[in-house]
C-alpha cells in the first residue's frame, strides 16, 4: 500500500481524496517508478475537480507527469536505480499518474532525468515547462529572432506563461506578457518580461485584422486571446497554440492567414514522439535560468494537493506548483 490521490466516480458522484492506494490501480507497464515528485498542470486541475471529462476510466491516480526513480523493470532500456522523468502519453487521463508515491507505466514512455535538474526541479519545470519549450522550439524553427521584434507571451502569470517568458528573455527576445493579474507584474518583470499588460486588451471580441505587432506568440489561452494575438501578429510571424484556458473555440478569421502570411503551430506534449521531447528536455537543462526557475515555483505537500488545483483552476495560482511524494 501507498499513498496517493485517487480520482473515482461512484453512482454518478465524482470525487478526489488522498487515500491508501494498492498496486492494482496502477495499470499495465514494465516499469515501476517510485515517484519523489510531481507537479498541478491545469488539466490536473480540471482532473481532480471534474471540471471537465479528463479522467476517462476510473478509479484512477490524477497526475500528467512524474519524475522518480526506478524501482524495478523489464524494459530493456531501464533499470532500477535511474532517474527519469514523465510527460503526458494519456497518464492521469487514462492510466494512472504522478500523484501517488508509485507509478507503473510504460518504458517506452519516460525520458532520463537531465543531469542539470534534481527531480524536484524537473517538476518544477513539468509539463508545462516542457510545453513551453516546445512552444519556443516551434517559433525558432519557423525562423522567428530576436531582432524580429517583440514576443507575446500570454496567461504569462500561469505555468506555461511563467516558464516561457523566462525562456525567451533568457534567448535575448524583447517579452510582452499578457496577464489577468497585473499585481504580478513585477514578479512577470523579475523572470524576463520587458512589458506587462492586461488580459483585457486580448480577451475580448477584436476586429478579423489588427495593427501588427508581435513578431511571435506563445498562447496558452485560446478563445478570443488567440483570435486576436495572430489578428495583430506581423508578417510572415508565427504563433504557437498550446492552450485553452478562456476557451476552446477559436473565434477568428483567416484574414491574418492569406493576407500576412502568419502561421498557427499547433503545440501537442501528449503524444509528442520522444526524440522531441528529449530535444526539449536537453535545451530546458541548457537554457533554463534555475535561479529563475526557484523563483517561480511553489511546493505543496500531497494532502494539500486536491485544494490548490481548485485554485489553480480559479486562477489564483502563479508559477509551478510541485508536489512531493
Amino acid at each position: 500500500m501507498f499513498k496517493g490521490i485517487l480520482v473515482n466516480k461512484i453512482d454518478g458522484v465524482y470525487g478526489a481524496a488522498l487515500q491508501d492506494i494498492d498496486d492494482t490501480v496502477l495499470g499495465d507497464g514494465d516499469v515501476t517508478v517510485g515517484v519523489e515528485w510531481s507537479t498541478l498542470n491545469y488539466k490536473d486541475g480540471l482532473a481532480i475537480t471534474g471540471k471537465s471529462p479528463v479522467v476517462r476510466k476510473f478509479p484512477l491516480v490524477p497526475g500528467i507527469d512524474f519524475a522518480g526513480t526506478v524501482l524495478a523493470s523489464t524494459h530493456p532500456k531501464w533499470k532500477a536505480g535511474d532517474k527519469v522523468v514523465l510527460n503526458g502519453w494519456g497518464v492521469g487521463e487514462s492510466h494512472s499518474g504522478g500523484l501517488a508515491q508509485t507509478a507503473r507505466v510504460k518504458g517506452d514512455w519516460l525520458v532520463a532525468l537531465p543531469a542539470a535538474f534534481s527531480t524536484r526541479q524537473a517538476m518544477a519545470v513539468g509539463t508545462a515547462g516542457y510545453t513551453a519549450m516546445l512552444c519556443v522550439m516551434a517559433l525558432e524553427k519557423h525562423g522567428v529572432k530576436p531582432a524580429d521584434g517583440e514576443v507575446l507571451v500570454t496567461g504569462a502569470s500561469g505555468g506555461v506563461g511563467s516558464v516561457a517568458v523566462s525562456l525567451l528573455s533568457k534567448l535575448g527576445y524583447t517579452v510582452v506578457a499578457s496577464t489577468g493579474r497585473m499585481e504580478e507584474a513585477a514578479y512577470l518583470q523579475s523572470l524576463g518580461a520587458a512589458t506587462v499588460i492586461d488580459r483585457a486588451e486580448l480577451s475580448n471580441p477584436g476586429k478579423p485584422l489588427a495593427k501588427e505587432r508581435w513578431a511571435a506568440v506563445v498562447d496558452s489561452v485560446g478563445s478570443h486571446t488567440l483570435a486576436n494575438a495572430c489578428a495583430s501578429t506581423k508578417y510572415g510571424g508565427a504563433v504557437a497554440a498550446c492552450g485553452l484556458a478562456q476557451g476552446m473555440d477559436f473565434p477568428a478569421s483567416v484574414a491574418p492567414f492569406i493576407l500576412r502570411g502568419i502561421t498557427l503551430h499547433g503545440i501537442d506534449s501528449v503524444m509528442a514522439p520522444l526524440a522531441k521531447r528529449e530535444e526539449a528536455w536537453a535545451r530546458l537543462a541548457k537554457d533554463l535560468d534555475l535561479a529563475k526557475l526557484d523563483a517561480l515555483t511553489s511546493e505543496v505537500a500531497l494532502e494539500n494537493a486536491v485544494g490548490v488545483a481548485a485554485d489553480l483552476l480559479q486562477g489564483k495560482v502563479r508559477g509551478r506548483v510541485v508536489v512531493k511524494l
